[in-house]
């Protein structure tokens, strides 16, 4: 049955999390509906979006934000946005001597950037691309999005994305983007590299500007159910980030806090000292911001969280480039569009904090990301064939650096699968045939689902949800995907096209899961971080606020984080073995 709507503030902290974060937004306005006589939908945009009034009279649409990142990091992105403009104030000079003017060169706008501003300056559309515009007689007005999904122009944009405003299709509120003018983005100084200088940075005045934005956005809020974060988890953001969830904690107990700590494959500038820093600042985000969330969970498509890691994940319907962080944080995107699903619902919601106390029992604070990205089913397929395609090998691939063990243990786990609408979800049953599975059997989507992860985990507490909308790759989301899938995002039944459309939607499974795997992972870590000597490997790493016994304290908890994990484990092993 549907409810309030419970709404959510987002905070994305870091370079990498605006670019996971505008994939995500871009994604969430794509699946956006202005027309006022359309059915709602099955996701609840009030959830993350907020209503606003612009001098124009535009009612505008925009996310419930807060973006924080370092000077120089937004290129052609104004820092206050231009939905509410108002008129410039003439400046006030009192010198009187001469004067000399220094012109900067404005940043190179892609072509996706120009065309952007050809529509909005067009007078043909509201001139605020995330807006409702109160139409007369009951008739939608086409809004910028609308046409750029209508002339479905492609964009290769792998060229020019330097930063994530580059791609950014919808408007931002005012006070959603929050410059840190203490640290730079590029160049060689004042780099916030470590962990330390992060958590001394949330004071004065990055503290006052954070908690007014904050109450901004929270005040406004008619159900708050929490905030969802995320956070860079391998350079000084992961100090910022612990420091903001502790504040959250403190501010607003009692609700939800779920923070997704984000790491790409690779970084711009290396060497083998920032390796270092990287893996510590990770470890130390993790047991930092873990203790202040609700939930937390990595994600990342590298191979692990230490120096030297496997390969990055491969998906096989994906032609993506690892290196890329346009095409990275794409993928990590459409897996949070579907893991996040169950407190966006309009009907039979779960909260955040239902999804987080269903997870994190015993203190196991740290779940476990994977995702088919996308969802491999034929066109014109039903679900029971999909999942006995892939016999005795689960169809998802890790999104938190942290393989499945195989052996069946698993904490509690929430599955999401998106993006089947119209589809078969249960087998056309013949009178007088025997069913090809177990699961032909079935005789709903969700029982379908339930079904296949109980043949593979099969005494696991677990929770299922199946939304029928897809989401929605439109522009400039990257055409990565394989030519074996049509416009829809399912399996051809034909070889590919040698001219195809471009794929503008797609189909997700993901999974959330509290497994013993994590308490591996959780444990290796703080092995590899606590073999090294790091006054004598990093010693700079220490010369920025964190002391050594700080240091030496954090690890200890890491590893009695792991512990939880191993603990239960071997109580479950023992009670089997009493049996």
């Amino acid at each position: 049955m549907s409810g309030p709507c419970r709404e959510v503030v987002t905070l994305q902290l870091g370079h990498y999390s605006n670019f996971i974060g505008t994939h995500w937004w871009n994604l969430q306005d794509a699946s956006l509906c202005y027309d006022p006589d359309a059915a709602l939908g099955e996701l609840q945009g009030d959830v993350l979006f907020r209503e606003g009034l612009t001098l124009g009279g535009h009612v505008t649409y925009t996310p419930r934000l807060i973006a924080m990142d370092l000077k120089g990091s937004l290129q052609t992105l104004r820092q206050e946005g231009c939905l509410y403009e108002t008129e410039s104030k003439a400046a006030t000079f009192t010198w009187d001597g001469q004067i000399s003017t220094h012109r900067e060169s404005p940043s190179t706008r892609n072509s996706f950037l120009q065309d952007l501003d050809s529509l909005d300056s067009a007078n043909l559309l509201p001139p605020d691309r995330c807006s409702v515009t109160r139409a007369e007689s009951g008739v939608a007005t086409e809004t910028v999005n609308d046409t750029l999904d209508r002339i479905q122009k492609s964009y290769k944009l792998e060229g020019s994305v330097r930063v994530w405003s580059d791609f950014l299709r919808i408007h931002l509120h005012p006070r959603t983007i929050s410059v840190i003018n203490q640290f730079n983005h590029d160049g060689e100084s004042e780099r916030l590299e470590v962990f330390g200088q992060g958590t001394v940075l949330l004071q004065g005045s990055v503290l006052e500007d954070l908690e007014d934005r904050l109450h901004f956005f929270v005040e406004e809020c008619d159900y708050l159910q929490g905030f969802q974060l995320f956070c860079d988890l391998t350079d000084g953001f992961s100090g910022l980030g612990s420091k903001v969830t502790e504040m959250l904690q403190d501010s607003y107990g009692g609700r939800g806090v779920l923070t997704w700590g984000v790491a790409p494959v690779n970084h711009r500038d290396t060497s083998s000292i920032k390796d270092v820093f990287h893996m510590m600042n990770t470890a130390l985000g993790t047991v930092s911001m873990a203790n202040n969330s609700s939930l937390f969970c990595p994600l990342t498509l590298r191979g692990g969280l230490g120096r030297r890691p496997p390969p990055p994940t491969a998906f096989p319907l994906l032609n993506y480039d690892p290196e890329l962080w346009f095409h990275s944080s794409a993928v990590l995107a459409l897996a949070l569009d579907a893991m996040t699903v169950s407190y966006r619902l309009r009907h039979n919601s779960a909260p955040m904090w239902q999804l987080s106390d269903a997870l994190t029992v015993s203190g196991r604070k740290v779940v476990s990301a994977y995702g088919s990205v996308p969802f491999p089913m034929m066109h014109g397929g039903c679900l029971p064939n999909a999942l006995d395609a892939f016999a005795n090998v689960l169809p998802w691939r890790s999104l938190s650096a942290c393989p499945e063990l195989g052996d069946g243990r698993c904490f509690g786990q929430s599955v999401t699968l998106k993006g089947l609408e119209g589809r078969g979800l249960v087998s056309p049953l013949l009178p007088g045939i025997e069913p090809a599975s177990p699961l032909h059997s079935e005789r709903s989507g969700e029982d379908v689902l339930t079904a296949y992860i109980q043949q593979h985990y099969p005494s696991t507490p677990l929770a299922v949800q199946l939304v029928s909308s897809p989401s929605k790759v439109t522009a400039p989301f990257p055409q990565m995907f394989s030519p074996a899938l049509n416009p829809q995002g399912f399996l051809q039944n034909h070889p590919p096209l040698p001219v195809s459309r471009p794929v503008s939607s797609l189909p997700v499974l993901t999974s959330l899961q509290s497994s013993p795997a994590a308490g591996l992972q959780l444990s290796d870590l703080q092995k590899a971080c606590s073999a090294l000597e790091i006054r004598r490997v990093a010693p700079s790493f220490l010369s920025h606020g964190l002391e050594l016994s700080e240091l030496t304290e954090a690890m200890e908890q890491l590893r009695g984080l792991a512990l939880c994990y191993q603990h239960n484990q071997h109580h479950s092993s023992s009670d089997e073995d009493d049996d």
